[in-house]
Formats: structure tokens, C-alpha cells, sequence
């Protein structure tokens, strides 16, 4: 893994540890979190097929 892909990848986490506690504090009832949960995975696989096809 070279730095090109190495710093994307720390910012990724980072952005994630800094948005997971707010994400976590709104959806308290289990089931808001399973349906945003759902809804964020569907985004997250768009984006990477679509990334996958650009960029292939």
C-alpha cells in the first residue's frame, strides 16, 4: 500500500471516528439505526460500483 492510497484511507477513518458517536446519539431506538444503517450501506455500495466502473 503506497502513500497515495495510505492517506485516503486515514482520512476515511478519521471522518468516521468523528461522525460514529453523532450517528450513534440519533439513532438510540434500534430500529432508526438498522433502517440509516441500511440506507448508508446502499449509498456506500453505489459509490464504490460506480467508482469501480470509472476507474477500472
Amino acid at each position: 500500500m503506497g502513500i497515495d492510497q495510505l492517506i485516503p484511507a486515514i482520512f476515511l477513518i478519521l471522518v468516521l471516528i468523528l461522525a460514529l458517536p453523532g450517528f450513534l446519539m440519533l439513532n438510540s431506538k434500534l430500529k432508526w439505526f438498522i433502517k440509516n444503517l441500511f440506507i448508508w450501506s446502499i449509498i456506500v455500495v453505489s459509490v464504490v460500483i460506480i467508482s469501480y466502473l470509472i476507474f477500472k
